[in-house]
């Protein structure tokens, strides 16, 4: 597409979560931090939430990448599972050769075995769930219970939860609060600040091979943070669209006018432009009419 056009090696903006881009901003290194802590201490569960397109599922991949290899992974980027269906896809993540025809109580009972004899290794077991928010409260409970297996001295099995702010209102619920005290570590993402988003948008694009002046200035940075929230995915789409823009004109350089086309261009983004440009609107009239007030009685 723009690549050649820009003197890039790869895509900058794309929505796939490549760890290759992490970059480690405030509320990621902390979160980060959070995870292999609570992860090296061998704690039971651990959550971390945020809203919509703030970096959960690339932080859950770079913690994959991150974890030393003594430790097994097993993750699970869909939740909506039924309590049988997360036993079987355990089983299948822990590389486990198990008979279709098992029954639910044999089948916990091989994935038990299977826990103990990879804690005999000297193999510590973490199981990442991402989506968590959709966990039913049946599967919620059947996680809990695979918690209780441990030894003296450790758990045999550590689960951390990515989810959506849901998440923490369903684990508010009273059905859940055996599991909600087990949540020894948690990690709330914040969106990104003005001066953070200007920070990203040129980690990216360096990353993605771009060694010239920068594209976005400090002042179309902070129009896109303002128009994004600070939410990572959209700061993504919005510079794709900008440099979308510029390609098609020709130009190789951003303008102010390929950032306002395209947060128009982005429903979500134009919606909380509408909304902004209408409070604005609203406070000049304000102004105007008690200026226009104040004159006619100076007049009178």
């Amino acid at each position: 597409m723009y690549l050649s056009f820009f003197n890039l090696s790869e895509m900058p903006f794309t929505l796939t979560p490549n760890t290759q881009f992490f970059c480690a901003l405030e509320p990621h290194h902390e979160a980060m931090q959070v995870l292999t802590t609570a992860i090296e201490m061998g704690e039971g569960f651990i959550k971390v939430t945020g809203e919509v397109g703030t970096g959960k599922t690339l932080l859950c991949r770079k913690l994959l990448n991150q974890l030393e290899p003594d430790y097994i992974v097993a993750y699970l980027p869909n939740s909506y599972l039924s309590p049988e269906e997360l036993r079987w896809a355990i089983a299948v993540e822990l590389g486990m050769d198990v008979d279709k025809a098992l029954d639910q109580q044999a089948l916990g009972q091989l994935i038990n075995h299977h826990l103990l004899d990879l804690q005999e290794d000297n193999e510590r077991v973490v199981l990442l769930i991402d989506e968590a928010q959709c966990l039913s409260w049946e599967t919620l409970e059947a996680l809990r219970l695979f918690t209780n297996l441990e030894t003296e001295s450790e758990k045999l099995i550590q689960v951390v939860l990515f989810g959506q702010p849901e998440l923490d209102e369903k684990l508010a619920n009273n059905k859940v609060r055996q599991l909600r005290q087990r949540i020894s570590f948690s990690y709330k993402l914040r969106a990104m600040t003005g001066a953070e988003v200007v920070y990203y948008i040129n980690h990216r694009l360096q990353v993605a091979g771009f060694n010239r002046p920068p594209l976005f200035n400090n002042s179309m940075g902070l129009k896109i943070a303002r128009a994004s929230r600070g939410i990572p995915r959209l700061v993504n789409i919005l510079c794709h669209k900008a440099l979308l823009q510029a390609y098609g004109e020709g130009l190789n350089t951003i303008t102010n006018r390929h950032i306002q086309l395209a947060i128009k261009d982005t429903e979500d983004c134009a919606k909380y432009r509408t909304g902004q440009y209408w409070s604005y609107s609203a406070l000049m009239f304000s102004v105007l009419v008690i200026a226009a007030i104040w004159v006619w009685r100076q007049w009178l």
